[in-house]
C-alpha cells in the first residue's frame, strides 16, 4: 500500500512538472494623443472657432479699453486746470472703470475656456469610443496613449497606429459634416 501511494505521488509530481505554461501573445499598439489632437480636423475646427470668437469678443473689449485710455489721457491734461476735487473724483471713476474692464476681460477669458473645454472634453470622449471600437475591430488587446499624458515610456515605432486613427477620426468627422449639410441644402 505504501508503494502504491508513493508511486501515485511520484506520478502526480512528474505530470505536474511536464505541464507547460501557456503564454498568450497580446496584440498591442499605441497612439500619440498629442499628435491626434493636433492633426484631427475636428479639433482644428474647434480651435479655430474659439480663436475667431476670442477675436470678436476681444475687439469689443479693445474698443472699451481704447475709450478708457482716451479718457485717462484727457484726465491727465485737465487735472491741473479743473482742480484737486475734480481730479480726485474723476480719478476714482477711472480706477473703477479700469477695474470693470479687468473683470470683463477675465470673465471673457473664463467663458471662452469653459466653452472650449466642454467641446474638447466631448471630443475626447468621442475619440475614446472610436479608439475602443477600432481596437475591438482590429483585434487589439491593448492600445496605449503617449503625448501630454504619457503612459508609455518606450514602444517600437511599428506599434504606432496614430496615423490610422487620425485618418479614421477625420473620415468620420467629414462624413458627419456631409450628413448635417444635406438637410440644410433641402431648405
Amino acid at each position: 500500500m505504501k508503494k502504491t501511494v508513493i508511486l501515485f505521488a511520484m506520478a502526480i509530481s512528474i505530470m505536474s512538472c511536464n505541464k507547460t505554461t501557456e503564454t498568450k501573445e497580446f496584440k498591442t499598439a499605441y497612439i500619440d494623443t498629442s499628435k491626434l489632437m493636433e492633426e484631427s480636423t475636428e479639433a482644428k475646427d474647434i480651435e479655430a472657432k474659439y480663436k475667431d470668437k476670442s477675436k470678436v469678443m476681444g475687439s469689443q473689449l479693445e474698443a472699451e479699453v481704447n475709450r478708457f485710455k482716451s479718457e485717462a489721457a484727457s484726465f491727465k491734461q485737465n487735472a491741473a486746470t479743473n482742480g484737486q476735487a475734480w481730479a480726485q473724483q474723476k480719478g476714482a471713476e477711472l480706477q473703477q472703470r479700469e477695474q470693470q474692464l479687468n473683470y470683463a476681460q477675465q470673465a471673457m477669458l473664463q467663458q471662452l475656456q469653459q466653452e472650449s473645454g466642454v467641446e474638447m472634453d466631448s471630443l475626447v470622449k468621442t475619440y475614446k469610443k472610436i479608439i475602443k471600437d477600432f481596437g475591438k475591430e482590429k483585434g487589439y488587446d491593448y492600445i496605449y496613449g503617449t503625448g501630454d499624458a504619457q503612459s508609455i515610456l518606450y514602444a517600437k515605432d511599428n506599434y504606432d497606429i496614430t496615423k490610422e486613427v487620425i485618418k479614421l477620426v477625420n473620415d468620420k468627422y467629414k462624413s458627419s459634416d456631409k450628413k448635417e449639410e444635406k438637410p440644410a441644402d433641402k431648405k
